[in-house]
């Protein structure tokens, strides 16, 4: 537990920093509430928290390499996410980094995590798809072509998945913290130190960052963070399933099933539904409906005028939703047809619950409570 604690020391001090010496910064790393779509929040906020993220994390395999707990693979691991961290950091202090250029950086981070950590996809309990994925065109040739595209995209998918959760506070660390638990103990059930050291790292890491974030907002993630969290995500499950092949493919996607889902419907919806591109923000995913509808009928008038409050009460429903998925993925670990079965049910649960968000509508009685002292959401 040391790394954990260490994590959380070190992540929470930065944290700290940032905040009360934001106005040495703020014109660089600030988050300006606007009346983009995405933007639920007041003032100027600090969007550089993966840097107490990844300094905390860092801290932490360092100790545990001291300790021996760890080998090279930790360093390994860090490098390959450089260059997702930087295009997300860089982007959090100019804002002009496109999403083209941080998606080629997330894949890039992604071949460079195979080549450097040697590790990408063999399996995912399905026979015609497992040949495949194992099939190399020279016999003493160590590299699967199509095992290693598949881990790269999903290594990169899972680090965008991130980036598009974290909408409110304590969003996407929390339900990360989660996602790093269930990976920790697996890694533990199967004696797989380096899995157990890296979850514990990043779990101390985000919590650190969390008692900041969350509930007032007083810094966020940033897009450097997210991409740092998915990347690692991502990478410690692979690390899981290739380094231990009882491990099915199907208990990681299940821990991630909330993330994963929300990207693939995204997409889904903006090219097939509405005709305009993956890459074009909009104001309709699940977590934004929470807040627009759900909210202001749960929550009550007082909470729907307060943009804070109701942006923290968001998260919890989130956090619930994505433990549906983490909750049985670790339970039912050793079986790949459980945890196949699972995650169509949680995927058919996702689209019924949007459903049934877009089709929501506030009691009559709160709508006229709410609009006596504010203006009626747009979203009505």
């Amino acid at each position: 537990m040391q790394t954990l604690f260490l994590a959380l020391f070190v992540s929470y001090v930065v944290a700290m920093a940032i905040v009360r010496l934001q106005r040495l910064h703020l014109p660089y790393t600030g988050d300006e509430h606007s009346s983009a779509r995405q933007k639920y929040h007041h003032g100027v906020v600090p969007r550089v928290g993966g840097v107490a993220v990844a300094l905390g994390c860092g801290a932490a395999l360092a100790w545990s390499g001291w300790r021996g707990l760890v080998g090279i693979e930790s360093g390994w691991l860090l490098i390959a996410v450089g260059p997702a961290f930087a295009a997300g950091l860089w982007e959090d202090l100019t804002k002009r980094v496109g999403p083209m250029a941080r998606l080629l950086a997330t894949l890039a981070a992604g071949v460079l995590g195979a080549w450097l950590l040697q590790v990408q996809l063999t399996h995912v309990d399905i026979g015609w798809l497992d040949a495949w994925l194992g099939w190399q065109p020279v016999q003493d040739w160590a590299i699967a072509p199509l095992g290693l595209l598949l881990t790269v995209i999903g290594v990169a998918g899972l680090s965008n998945a991130i980036n598009i959760i974290d909408g409110f506070h304590g969003l996407s660390a929390a339900v990360s913290i989660l996602m790093f638990i269930a990976l920790g103990y697996v890694g533990w059930a199967v004696g797989d130190a380096l899995v157990v050291q890296v979850s514990l790292a990043m779990a101390g890491a985000l919590l650190g960052f969390l008692v900041w974030n969350f509930p007032r907002g007083l810094i966020f993630l940033g897009d450097g963070g997210a991409y740092l969290t998915g990347f690692v995500l991502a990478q410690t499950g692979v690390l899981l399933t290739v380094r231990n092949p009882e491990v099915s493919a199907w208990f990681v996607l299940l821990v991630c099933a909330y993330p994963v889902t929300e990207t693939l419907f995204s997409i889904y919806r903006k090219l097939l539904v509405r005709n305009v591109s993956p890459a074009m923000p909009d104001g309709l995913h699940l977590h934004m409906l929470v807040y627009r509808r759900l909210l202001r009928w749960a929550a009550g008038p007082a909470a729907a005028r307060d943009v804070t409050r109701r942006n923290a009460a968001t998260s919890p429903y989130l956090w619930a939703l994505s433990s549906l998925s983490v909750m049985p993925a670790v339970l039912l670990w050793r079986w790949p047809w459980a945890l196949q079965a699972c995650t169509a049910l949680y995927a058919a649960v996702y689209v019924l619950l949007y459903r049934r968000l877009v089709r929501f509508r506030s009691p009559v009685w709160l709508r006229r409570s709410v609009g006596a002292g504010s203006q009626p959401d747009s979203s009505r």
